[in-house]
């Protein structure tokens, strides 16, 4: 009788953006350990600043005990005194993360995503048509040309093959293959066990519905420092104390304390890996870019990348457009950087104008659908493409960065530039913690605080499916890494433990009462033209959801009749 062998296959590729030397994954230690990790720690793990926290992880796991693997059942306690379990060393994380873990004194595999789904995980579940188990961050590109026999055979690019792993922590414990060479485990899915952590998933609000003075107080507070607050100090800078700040609330203040953590965490406590490179010029380095509309959201973030990055490192704002300088999003961008270059005027701001025509992309639409696989929709790859071109990097900048020249005008130059930044910083979290949907006005219409809260909960309980999976395979396939700041667990507690009503006010205007709390933060920054702007998806506000409308409808008008934004991808379409 031939032996029977089952195999277990790791491949991993590393964007390494910390610690000193290079490292190469999957990582194997000298028990057989086998570790395949994408994700940043950001606390909870201590990290010194020179280390890599792949490493330290695989380590932290490497002393785990064998409690919850199937040789063991449940405990309350380590059955390995000073040791802890998987999941206790995973659910400490703060940060994304996505882990697959062979851990070989049990013969278990573990694997699975942060509670937010902030790093893309995709799985394919055994079925009687292909039997194998399946992990991988992104689903594999294909296009007519490319697919190989196997894929077609197999189907592996079907949007009915991958799905979005649930968030949460897994383990299979494998016994000895059986006669035909399978292996047969059983899944099991394990609790968090951060208290905090536990809380934020559920992620219930103590204050959701006012009493009638809380609402008076707010609403006049709002307004008036809507109209008089700018007036008042539109001539002097933003201080950290002073009459800008004694006009605005505390909360606002508390808010903006655990914004600008979130950014710092992100992007200036821990120094950024730099490969080998055979370029031997000096170049000024620009190790974090902003994905920037000009927008409520991208101006907080920019302003705050101001406050916590080295002064000698210039920004890049990455801006999209598929309708030039005529875009919203285009406009927004040039004013927005106007009013960094005022608050920050030492800063080297370069606004990258990344300029696309969709009737020319087929090539990378095709990539792209494989990108945001297995999600199907045109507004998945509307706002995948937009994402895809924008985290490239590829576009136009304005030499000389006269800090007192509008942007198009002669004394600048408009030259080709692409982005060396690897690290990007995303406004996702912003609008489904803060009501900035238009979805979130009706609920508050129809359900008044209570509806609202359910459905800011709803988007905060499935934004790993809609959006972060899809985003991060978009933006990392260009090599980048996407941070979210709003999604920071301390920032998401914090705006948790604000009654809804200093949060947002449906009642006022777009512009003032929705996202009211992140508006206040707006103008504690000196931000006071930021803090007035509406909500505009990118989508909208780069003008790729008109072109695809007209390519794959005919019209915006068809298109709405259709109902395009939720319409599945038709492959017979021209996008392929």
């Amino acid at each position: 009788m031939s032996n029977v062998v089952a195999e277990l296959h790791f491949i991993g590729a590393t964007l390494q953006l910390r610690g000193i030397n290079p490292i190469v994954q999957p990582l194997m230690d000298t028990y057989g350990n086998i570790f395949v990790y994408n994700g940043e720690i950001f606390g909870g793990i201590d990290i010194d600043s020179d280390s890599n926290d792949t490493e330290i992880l695989m380590q932290a796991l490497g002393n785990c005990c064998l409690c919850n693997s199937h040789l063991h059942t449940r405990t309350s306690y380590c059955l390995e005194k000073g040791k802890s379990s998987v999941p206790e060393v995973l659910s400490t994380i703060k940060g994304p993360w996505a882990v697959i873990y062979w851990q070989e004194s049990s013969r278990t595999l573990w694997f699975g995503r942060d509670a937010f789904g902030r790093r893309s995980l995709l799985v394919h579940w055994p079925t009687l048509e292909d039997h194998r188990f399946l992990l991988s961050s992104v689903s594999p590109f294909s296009s007519t040309e490319e697919s190989s026999g196997f894929e077609a055979e197999n189907e592996i690019n079907n949007h009915n093959f991958w799905e979005e792993l649930t968030c949460g922590i897994y383990s299979i414990s494998f016994d000895a293959p059986k006669l035909d060479g399978c292996l047969v485990g059983e899944v099991r899915k394990h609790e968090w066990t951060n208290s905090m952590l536990k809380e934020l998933i559920v992620w219930e609000r103590t204050s959701v519905e006012p009493k009638p003075e809380d609402l008076y107080s707010s609403h006049g507070k709002t307004l008036r420092e809507q109209h008089d607050v700018h007036s008042a100090c539109s001539n002097i800078l933003p201080s950290k104390s002073g009459p800008i700040q004694a006009s605005i609330s505390g909360t606002a203040e508390t808010v903006l304390f655990a914004l600008r953590e979130s950014v710092m965490r992100r992007t200036s406590l821990h120094r950024i890996f730099k490969a080998v490179t055979c370029d031997i010029r000096q170049e000024v380095l620009t190790p974090v870019a902003v994905l920037f509309s000009g927008g409520l959201d991208s101006m907080i973030l920019s302003a705050l990348l101001d406050e916590c990055l080295d002064p000698s490192y210039e920004i890049d704002l990455l801006n999209v457009s598929f309708d030039g300088q005529s875009a919203p999003d285009r406009i927004s961008a040039k004013a927005g950087v106007m009013e960094l270059r005022k608050i920050a005027p030492l800063r080297r701001w370069k606004l990258v104008e990344i300029d696309a025509d969709l009737s020319t992309l087929d090539l990378e639409t095709k990539h792209v659908m494989s990108l945001i696989n297995p999600a199907n929709t045109y507004m998945d790859l509307n706002i995948g493409i937009a994402l895809w071109l924008a985290a490239r990097g590829s576009g136009w900048v304005y030499e000389g960065n006269n800090n007192n020249c509008d942007e198009d005008l002669q004394c600048n130059e408009r030259v080709k530039y692409k982005s060396k930044a690897r690290i990007v910083l995303v406004g996702s979290g912003a609008d489904e913690q803060c009501a900035g949907y238009g979805r979130h006005k009706t609920k508050y219409r129809k359900g008044s605080w209570l509806g609202l809260h359910e459905e800011m909960k709803l988007d905060m309980q499935r934004i790993w499916k809609r959006n972060l999976g899809r985003d991060d395979r978009c933006i990392a396939d260009n090599g980048k890494e996407a941070r979210f700041p709003f999604l920071d667990e301390d920032v998401i507690r914090t705006l948790l433990d604000i009654p809804l009503w200093e949060i947002a006010n449906l009642d006022q205007p777009s512009g003032i009462g929705d996202k009211k709390i992140l508006r206040e933060v707006a103008r504690l920054l000196g931000l006071y033209e930021a803090a007035v702007l509406p909500k505009r998806a990118i989508q909208f506000g780069s003008r790729i959801a008109r072109e695809s409308n007209r390519k794959n409808f005919g019209s915006n008008r068809a298109a709405n009749q259709a109902s395009a934004g939720s319409a599945v991808i038709q492959l017979q379409s021209n996008l392929t």
